[in-house]
């Protein structure tokens, strides 16, 4: 599905035919035809193994969702990737993956990587997949990739190993720290390859960021869902002027029995921990004790190590957590050249207007220091000369 939704934005296939040529791996050959799902116009990607040559010597290609049967190790398909024409730095990423989804099959049958039986992994379809995306990810040269929230599915699922239900353990663990859920369709939804990708490229996931659409991708899936298109769609822009909105955690305790002169150094840890937000709230408590709400906000990737903070640098027993969305103006520094001094301002934009404009606190109690005024006075001061300038600073 990937591969079909690069193909439909313009992913020159005889470009991914090179490509993939080029691991020297036999398999047939590939192509791509458009096909509806859900009324849904999309490109499928298809791959097409040899079959036994019959008794007159010509071979017979033929499609097949699960192309090849034989399972490649680790080290073949890495010195697959070796003589590929990836670039390097492609070559690097497509091993690395790999790597990743060698190492999840380890942890879920408890072996050393070396033994794992790459049923995922070493399917010649699987090599194609991966390969070819990072080759199309490439030329697409994207600088930011943002993914929703994971549809997953829901039911169960035939593996190698037996029938287990969705997401499959491959799956679940390759999409640890990611949003998912499932929706009404009572199928499986994203495969390992699927959650190795998207988690391989994805930078942050959340909904659709502000920009300027130019074109759109749909890849099909092999199944056509009554009522929703089994597709993967792509959305390429430019990143527009628009608020950034970002997923956060938020990490909440109260605390009655705790040294107070202790909230001071738990602040600073925390934020050298990653937090984005630290703050306290007086509250009342059971038994009508007087007590200190602590709320950290941080990205969801640091919820784990704000947590361990918590529970060594206080005497709280547990934590809540829960994700949301933040949004956050545009922001811009610009200096200016006041009559108390150069004074730094920090400007706040929404959909390129601006709407807020504040002198640097530091800046003004600096100027005050040395021209012996009172803050407020330089303050005053400084959104004078702002005005004054028309904004043109």
């Amino acid at each position: 599905m990937v591969l079909g939704a690069l193909l439909d934005l313009g992913l020159p296939l005889d470009a991914l035919r090179g490509a993939l040529g080029s691991l020297a791996i036999e398999y047939g050959e590939v192509d791509a035809k458009r096909v509806l799902r859900a009324g849904v116009s999309s490109m499928k990607f298809q791959v097409h193994e040899w079959e036994p040559a019959p008794p007159s010597g010509a071979h017979v290609a033929h499609a097949h969702p699960h192309a090849h049967a034989h399972h490649h190790s680790l080290k073949e398909v890495a010195a697959y990737i070796g003589r590929s024409a990836l670039s390097p730095e492609g070559k690097d990423r497509a091993t690395h993956l790999f790597e990743r989804l060698a190492r999840a099959e380890a942890d879920i049958h408890a072996i050393p990587v070396e033994q794992v039986h790459l049923h995922e992994v070493g399917a010649v379809d699987s090599i194609i997949d991966i390969v070819g995306a990072v080759f199309g990810m490439e030329w697409l040269h994207a600088d930011r990739i943002v993914a929703s929230p994971m549809n997953v599915g829901r039911g169960m699922v035939k593996c190698a190993h037996g029938t287990f239900p969705v997401p499959a353990p491959a799956t679940a663990a390759l999409l640890a720290g990611v949003p998912i859920y499932a929706g009404e369709i009572e199928a499986e939804l994203v495969t390992p390859t699927g959650a190795l990708l998207v988690t391989g490229y994805a930078s942050e996931f959340g909904p659709l960021p502000s920009m300027r659409l130019e074109k759109t991708g749909y890849g099909a899936g092999d199944r056509d869902f009554k009522g929703v298109p089994n597709v993967l769609r792509l959305m390429v822009g430019e990143a527009s002027g628009g608020n950034a909105v970002e997923r956060i955690v938020s990490i909440e305790c109260e605390i009655d029995d705790m040294n107070p002169q202790l909230f001071g150094p738990l602040m600073e840890r925390l934020y050298a921990a990653g937090a984005l937000e630290v703050f306290y709230a007086a509250v009342q408590m059971k038994k009508n004790r007087p007590g200190t709400l602590v709320t950290v906000l941080a990205r969801p990737t640091d919820r784990d190590t704000i947590s361990g903070v918590l529970f060594a640098e206080t005497t709280t027993i547990g934590v809540r957590h829960q994700e949301m969305l933040r949004e956050r103006l545009e922001r811009e520094v610009r200096s200016l050249e006041t009559p108390a001094g150069r004074i730094r301002f920090k400007l706040a934009r929404r959909d390129g207007r601006v709407v807020n404009v504040a002198p640097e606190f530091e800046d003004c109690a600096r100027a005050a220091a040395e021209r012996g005024l009172a803050i407020k006075d330089v303050q005053a001061i400084a959104v004078k000369a702002w005005l004054d300038s028309g904004g043109t600073a």
